[in-house]
């Protein structure tokens, strides 16, 4: 075992004394050391729970054979540090999350890794550190939050707390509204209940074949969750043993199960599901850290394949709990197989011991080969309770062929629909391009009201997320425009912080049918309207989007996948001339090393620095 090295042989004396102190017996050197990556945090409701999560897990890592070590990443809830300095610190902690499980893989030379993530850059951070150590790991996150209710019955979720803010600014809405909203949107422990970046990526490794199925869909406080954290200690001690009795080459590790064609599957259920546009950043940084050339045309090219058959919040008025009732992401994937055969690569291995064909053939619901265990699971629904605990709430029904669309509060097939009807035949992503974007934005088309897919305007600019913010509830921004945020790029931010403020802003002011809002910094994915991130290059980078000048005329054609400035090309060549890189914001600490290493969103915002 890779363990042996610091367990084994008479030099290995002084650490196993070390070992011993922290309560290993003798028995204990004989098996898999297995490092438990968790990432509870007090401060994030997606991590709350999870230390009594961690020593759930623990104990059952003890009872599949194996010697469990936790130990915990920092993370950054993004709500919280939304609107102020400290959302520049959230995607440089993407960075950090992945230098430090490294760091701990690496010293201490563990044989393999469950990892609880569940918010924002936790798991596309984890997701990297593996790639980098390669060695058997299983992801199981900590579980979707439960929507919250407002006094008439509509659900609600974090993102109606944004527009409820906006509208009580404008003066559209009373304090005594703004509070019931605020004390409703988030009733439980779990990340945000809506399709947002959290979620996303949570189900995305479920299709990348990194996680058990239902790991991304099925509640927090769902008592069902114990079996999924049970079976995934138990299926990494047996990677373990399986890795030593077979070797490499045989699917039991990260670089083995993360391939071209299991990128290609995660992103076919990305645009099937209209998930986070931030998903696009971190799949690409995911990519690099597998060895793998992957890039943003790959990810316009299955757009164009997929349809979109799946809307959740905060493109539709269902959310996670929903699509769980409906089938999950498999029977989302299951669904797209059989209105687009060919597509999604089945034979792909997957953490489970089995192919991702063989996956579907189990948890797609709508199959006649579904288990009986997927079924049940299916039918876990919401204790409607308020609570920062999780594994909580057991299950009312036995199966949801049990459950009627009466009893659910609405038609799982509508919530998820056949490829016949979807609500488009290209995907829920987009990838922009044209004079503005020589390297490409990406627009979450699902989120985009239809006469708002193709808008002209002229530019009203902003140097910053804040001023935009305070600008655009200031009544400077009017019907027709197109609000530009630039300099909040990876570099120029730096930290690329996400744009949730001024979009939720134009919302709150009734403009999102009229206005259009781009940037070279990103979304939430809690974002929806004709909202274009990720504009590469990023103005910091002498982009186009930095030669912009107040009133220029910008096209947006999403059906087309273009985004144009009308100005030539020789205009823009003049203008160029005259650009001079802005002196960093940060030299100094954590966002000064951030800001000289970081790349644009097209290569996911990595850092790369000279050999």
């Amino acid at each position: 075992m890779r363990s042996d090295i610091v367990k084994l042989g008479d030099a290995r004396a002084p650490h196993r004394s070390l070992l011993r102190a922290t309560g290993l017996k003798d028995g204990d050197f004989k098996k898999p050391f297995i490092a438990i990556c968790n990432s509870h945090i007090d401060i994030i409701p997606g991590h709350v729970h999870l230390d009594k999560i961690g020593q759930f897990v623990k104990q059952c890592v003890i009872d599949a054979g194996g010697v469990p070590f936790i130990f915990n990443t920092i993370g950054v809830d993004d709500g919280i540090a939304m609107g102020h300095e400290g959302m520049k610190f959230s995607l440089p902690s993407r960075e950090i999350i992945a230098d430090s499980v490294e760091t701990m893989l690496r010293a201490h030379a563990f044989d393999g890794m469950i990892c609880i993530p569940n918010c924002d850059k936790i798991v596309p951070g984890m997701l990297m550190g593996a790639m980098r150590c390669n060695i058997p790991t299983v992801f199981v996150s900590g579980g979707p939050m439960e929507a919250g209710h407002a006094s008439d019955g509509r659900a609600v979720d974090l993102i109606d707390v944004f527009v409820a803010a906006a509208a009580k600014q404008d003066g559209k809405l009373t304090e005594s509204q703004l509070t019931e909203m605020e004390c409703a949107c988030c009733p439980t422990c779990g990340s945000c209940s809506g399709m947002f970046t959290a979620n996303s990526m949570n189900c995305l490794c479920e299709a990348l074949g990194m996680a058990l199925p239902t790991n991304g869909t099925l509640l927090a406080t769902s008592a069902d969750r114990k079996e999924l954290y049970r079976r995934a200690a138990q299926r990494v001690v047996e990677m373990v043993w399986e890795l030593e009795k077979k070797g490499e080459g045989n699917g039991l590790l990260p670089r083995e199960i993360v391939t071209h064609d299991s990128i290609d599957n995660s992103m076919v259920l990305d645009m099937a599901m209209g998930g986070s546009t931030n998903t696009v950043l971190h799949i690409l940084a995911i990519a690099r850290e597998a060895g793998i050339e992957y890039d943003i045309e790959r990810i316009n090219t299955l757009s164009r394949q997929t349809p979109n058959i799946c809307k959740v919040s905060p493109s539709s008025k269902y959310h996670v709990e929903d699509v769980h009732n409906a089938g999950g992401v498999h029977t989302i994937l299951g669904t797209i197989n059989r209105g687009r055969p060919g597509l999604l690569k089945m034979d792909c291995p997957t953490v489970t011991g089995k192919t991702l064909g063989q996956n579907i053939a189990d948890y797609d619901i709508r199959s006649n080969t579904a288990t009986e265990e997927a079924l049940g699971l299916a039918a876990v629904r919401a204790g409607r309770q308020r609570t920062n605990e999780g594994v909580g709430v057991a299950r009312q029904a036995k199966s949801i062929r049990d459950l009627t669309p009466a009893q659910l509060g609405f038609d799982p097939a509508d919530c998820i629909r056949n490829v016949e009807n979807a609500y488009s035949q290209e995907g829920g992503l987009i990838i922009l391009y044209g004079n503005l974007a020589p390297k490409g934005a990406v627009v979450k088309a699902a989120g985009v009201r239809p006469e708002m897919l193709k808008h002209s305007g002229p530019a009203v600019i902003f140097e910053a997320e804040t001023e935009a913010y305070d600008g655009i509830v200031g009544g400077k921004v009017k019907a027709g425009d197109v609000v530009v945020i630039r300099y909040e790029g990876p570099r120029g931010g730096p930290g690329m912080q996400e744009m949730l403020a001024p979009t939720t802003a134009i919302k709150g002011m009734k403009l999102d049918d009229t206005v259009a809002l781009i940037t070279d910094g990103r979304f939430s994915g809690g974002t929806a309207g004709a909202c274009i991130g990720h504009i590469s290059p990023e103005a910091a980078a002498g982009g186009p989007i930095a030669l912009l000048q107040p009133g220029d005329i910008i096209d947006i054609d999403i059906p087309g996948h273009t985004m144009n400035v009308r100005l030539s090309d020789a205009e823009l060549a003049e203008r160029a001339k005259l650009w001079k890189p802005r002196p960093p914001r940060y030299t100094t600490g954590c966002l000064g090393k951030y800001a000289a290493l970081a790349t644009s969103a097209d290569t996911g915002g990595v850092l790369k620095w000279t050999n």
